[in-house]
Order: structure tokens, then C-alpha cells, then sequence
């Protein structure tokens, strides 16, 4: 029998999730067809239990110039324990030279869909990415 204090994370069942078990990565790409290509990527590999594209504008300023170009924003939901790896696969695979790549933990959720994060997700072992 397992006491408590022997328990490990990954024995964590996905019912028990916290709110800030879990988040969103983002990150802009040039195309739907970049960000499609993300998206399958991180759901095969479990980094991600699920990816949204947004297509947006985005106005920036870049190397001196202002700049106005159509995008596409991929959201990435995943436990924040997979953050490092997600941001990590993202870069590998960005077409941009400097591409934006950020997370957010969620504050609050409901506990049946966050679950569902945590099932859908795999732990990063050194080597999978």
C-alpha cells in the first residue's frame, strides 16, 4: 500500500487537477498552414490536449518598421507542467526569427474539462521533444 508521502506527481489523477495545473501557450505563425502543421505536431506528440487557430491581424514594429500582417494565433491548452516542453517544440518548429511564445496558468476552471487537459497530456520525458 502507497502511503501519502510516497505518492509522486505523475500519480496525480486527472480529476484532481488545479486550475493552475493548467494553461494556454501562444504563439502567432504566418499561416495556416505553419499553424496546422504546430497543432498536429503537439497533439500527436500529448504535449496538447487540444489547439485553436485564430486568424488575426497583428501591427508591430519590427527592425524599425511598422508592420500590419495577417496572422494566425495557435492556442495551445496543456498542463503548466508541459510548459518548458511545449515552448521548446514551438521554437524548433517557428518559421519566425524572433516568434512570440508565451503561457498563461489558468486562475479558474471548470474541474471536468481541466481533467480532461490532464488526461489528454503526457508527462515530458528528456528526449521525447
Amino acid at each position: 500500500m502507497t502511503k501519502p508521502e510516497d505518492s509522486k506527481p505523475e500519480d496525480t489523477k486527472p480529476e484532481d487537477t488545479k486550475p493552475e495545473d493548467c494553461g494556454i501557450v501562444s504563439t502567432a505563425l504566418p499561416s495556416r498552414e505553419d499553424a496546422r502543421g504546430i497543432a498536429r505536431i503537439l497533439l500527436a506528440e500529448k504535449l496538447a490536449a487540444c489547439v485553436q487557430l485564430l486568424d488575426m491581424e497583428s501591427h508591430y514594429v519590427w527592425q524599425g518598421a511598422t508592420m500590419a500582417e495577417p496572422e494566425v494565433m495557435l492556442l495551445t491548452k496543456t498542463r503548466t507542467a508541459l510548459f518548458e516542453p511545449v515552448i521548446a517544440r514551438i521554437k524548433a518548429l517557428h518559421p519566425y526569427e524572433l516568434p512570440e511564445i508565451v503561457a498563461q496558468p489558468f486562475m479558474a476552471g471548470s474541474a471536468p474539462y481541466l481533467a480532461w487537459i490532464a488526461d489528454s497530456t503526457e508527462e515530458h520525458r528528456p528526449g521525447k521533444v
